[in-house]
């Protein structure tokens, strides 16, 4: 009893460090205003509204896609690789936490979650999830937010990485990451609370594993040939509107947690692996 009161006060302590409000960096005090010291920007922020704290992804450039070009199996192609360029932008350090969509549902009128979504996500550290791509659209909007391109999730997620496998290296564990089945720091059934594995190398967590997260753009899966090379959106239209996700979940074999790999739903799907993470671009 004693060891596992010492553990749970040490992992909340890592969760307060890792996702939540910083007692050492106080809150912006401008309402959605991006603070910046002269002409740097601050590594980190918290956002006033939800008090996530966000990572700052500095401007480059890097190959997207799979450029191991491993076997697709039957997902979606992650191929031909390209140069893609993109404008420096903030992005959540965690998944949005239940916590913090609870924080939206209070301050909107918009549809609760699902009943079963507190069975599977106990308390307000695990990400939300029973979200459609609408659902974080809206908390997106609500937050002065919005979700991320697919360019700018690969390229968060990659962490600097270059011509790897993995969001930190070319294999995976459980030690890494929450997928399916359990062992080294992977011990639950079902999503794990954010940011109970250690970050890349820009400070995300979750980006393999967990639930999967809702991307802006619509899935084309020709897209990758016709690609705007600077800042791209995806496709303007399609014939079947299927949203991107991206990142794997608790629930997928380690294939699906690489960091080129691309997958869809439908929009309006909600489901227990499917979560989301916000973006904010520099003022």
């Amino acid at each position: 009893m004693y060891k596992y009161f010492i553990f749970s006060l040490l992992f909340a302590l890592v969760l307060l460090a890792g996702c939540g409000e910083n007692p050492n960096k106080p809150l912006d005090k401008d309402q959605n205003k991006v603070k910046s010291t002269g002409n740097e920007h601050l590594k980190e922020i918290i956002w006033q509204t939800d008090g996530a704290k966000m990572a700052l992804i500095s401007e480059g450039s890097f190959q997207m896609g799979d450029v191991l070009k491993d076997p697709e199996d039957f997902m979606t192609p992650s191929l031909p690789t390209h140069r893609v360029s993109l404008n420096a932008f903030y992005i959540d350090v965690c998944e949005v936490t239940l916590g913090q969509y609870k924080k939206f549902l209070k301050s909107t009128e918009h549809t609760p979650l699902p009943d079963w979504v507190d069975k599977i996500t106990p308390d307000d550290n695990y990400p939300v999830i029973g979200v459609n791509w609408f659902d974080a659209k809206a908390y997106a909007e609500w937050a002065g937010k919005r979700l991320p391109t697919e360019a700018e999730w690969e390229y968060a997620s990659r962490g600097g990485l270059i011509d790897k496998r993995f969001s930190h290296g070319n294999e995976l564990t459980h030690t890494n990451a929450n997928f399916i089945g359990k062992g080294g720091a992977d011990i639950w059934d079902h999503p794990s609370p954010v940011a109970s594995f250690k970050p890349n190398n820009y400070g995300l967590f979750d980006v393999m594993g967990n639930v999967w997260e809702w991307c802006e753009d619509l899935y084309d899966e020709n897209y990758y040939a016709v690609s705007e090379p600077e800042n791209p959106k995806g496709p303007e239209s399609t014939p079947r509107e299927r949203r991107v996700i991206r990142g794997g979940s608790w629930m997928s074999f380690k294939h699906f947690l690489r960091v080129a790999l691309r997958n869809y739903q439908n929009p309006e799907m909600k489901n227990d692996h499917t979560g989301f993470r916000c973006v904010v671009d520099l003022n």
